[in-house]
């Protein structure tokens, strides 16, 4: 198989993972911090060099604030329901590129009367403005959540901007990093991330099940939040009730079985239950490769595979390319039509005839479907990962060119 669905999940994974979770699992694989013995104590510390690792390479400042997550979507609840559940009535800012990730979440609350919401929508090339941001800030608005670069049209967003808006303002930033975790570089400080939620399995090169939520310093301890409820004083009252976060899950944790709530402390106040060491053992590989390759060659070199297909069919009046022609714009994510074709048909012609995965559909993002009139059908999303090679590139673009023949 000729895999081109990297957006979706990462294949092959980095070297060293299927090895790194075998090992794991044969050897060490004990409930971290769930006892004294060394099995769970080694356990626990693994996950916490983890916590340090990935804190380091997205800029972060304390790694206690890395909160382990079975995905992006488990991370990305963490994160809005987390903050809204305190805010009721509160005003939130999305945009029409998002996943439902953080569309079905938002649009649930919205329904339920618990937040106003105002979704910005981007333009066709695929990019929000930040000042169409900037202008729909309101006092009471709470929480801008968007995703860096869209999963759709791979579109990397100007975050930076962003960040510094919402910051003057006072509300909370949180980006949704899955397309660019692993392969856009982060700075949560530089770029005034307060929540960032990303995947293990995509451009990090780890397994499924695993993810992060990174709950920055604006989002206070919990116990210096439920201080502050009860001491007058004790902390800005309006910050503390802005930025407070509420479980997503509660449950056990490995080093406080005796309070009748989650532990008011970071990250065990979000990370109810058992976690999964054995993705996690794999995600930590991952990683290490991640870290000892330079990201911008991976980028760069799914970068040149997406203007390779531009340059190929950009022109073509047989191919309809969504969103921006600037490959250097977006990550390597590209989305077409076919004249005559429907994207699912496209898909499974590449499937049958030629053994070649693509993603035809609507890709959990209706909106940007429905502005660019794709919708129900959708587009043939081809994401190039970091293992593709040119013979596999130039084998698909053959098989473009004969469906479309």
């Amino acid at each position: 198989m000729i895999y081109f669905d990297n957006a979706a999940t990462s294949f092959p994974k980095a070297p060293g993972v299927a090895e790194a979770m075998s090992k794991f699992i044969a050897e060490e694989a004990a409930n971290p911090g769930r006892a004294g013995h060394k099995m769970a104590v080694a356990a626990e510390q693994k996950l916490d060099d983890l916590r340090l690792k990935l804190t380091r390479f997205f800029d972060g400042q304390d790694h206690h604030r890395m909160v382990f997550a079975m995905n992006g979507t488990d991370a990305l609840n963490m994160a809005i329901k987390g903050v809204l559940g305190e805010n009721q009535g509160a005003h939130v800012i999305t945009t029409n590129l998002e996943h439902n990730s953080v569309s079905r979440p938002l649009v649930a609350m919205a329904e339920l009367g618990q937040i106003e919401l105002t979704r910005i929508n981007a333009n066709e090339d695929g990019f929000v403005d930040p000042q169409d941001i900037a202008n729909a800030l309101r006092p009471d608005t709470r929480l801008v959540v968007m995703t860096h670069a869209s999963n759709v049209l791979g579109t990397i967003q100007d975050i930076d901007t962003v960040g510094r808006i919402v910051r003057e303002h006072g509300a909370l930033f949180c980006v949704d990093a899955a397309q660019t975790a692993g392969v856009v570089p982060i700075s949560i400080r530089k770029q005034n991330i307060d929540l960032l939620a990303f995947p293990g399995h995509k451009s990090l090169l780890g397994p499924t099940g695993t993810g992060a939520l990174y709950v920055g310093p604006r989002c206070p301890e919990p116990a210096e939040a439920v201080a502050a409820t009860h001491e007058p004083g004790a902390l800005d009252q309006k910050i503390a009730r802005a930025a407070r976060l509420r479980p997503w899950r509660e449950g056990g944790t490995g080093g406080d079985s005796s309070t009748p709530t989650q532990p008011a402390l970071y990250p065990y106040y979000l990370e109810g239950g058992t976690p999964n060491t054995v993705g996690l053992a794999g995600l930590a590989a991952a990683l290490d490769w991640v870290i000892a390759h330079d990201i911008s060659k991976t980028l760069a070199h799914e970068q040149a595979m997406v203007k390779a297909i531009i340059d190929r069919f950009g022109n073509d009046p047989r191919f309809t390319i969504y969103g921006s022609h600037d490959a250097s714009r977006r990550v390597g994510t590209i989305s077409l039509n076919i004249e005559n074709y429907e994207a699912p048909d496209v898909g499974s012609i590449l499937d049958d005839s030629f053994n070649i995965a693509v993603r035809p559909g609507l890709h959990c993002s209706p909106y940007i479907h429905r502005m660019l009139n794709t919708f129900p059908t959708g587009m043939v999303r081809i994401s190039p990962g970091a293992f593709n090679t040119d013979e596999e590139l130039a084998t698909l673009i053959d098989a473009l060119d004969q469906i479309a023949g």
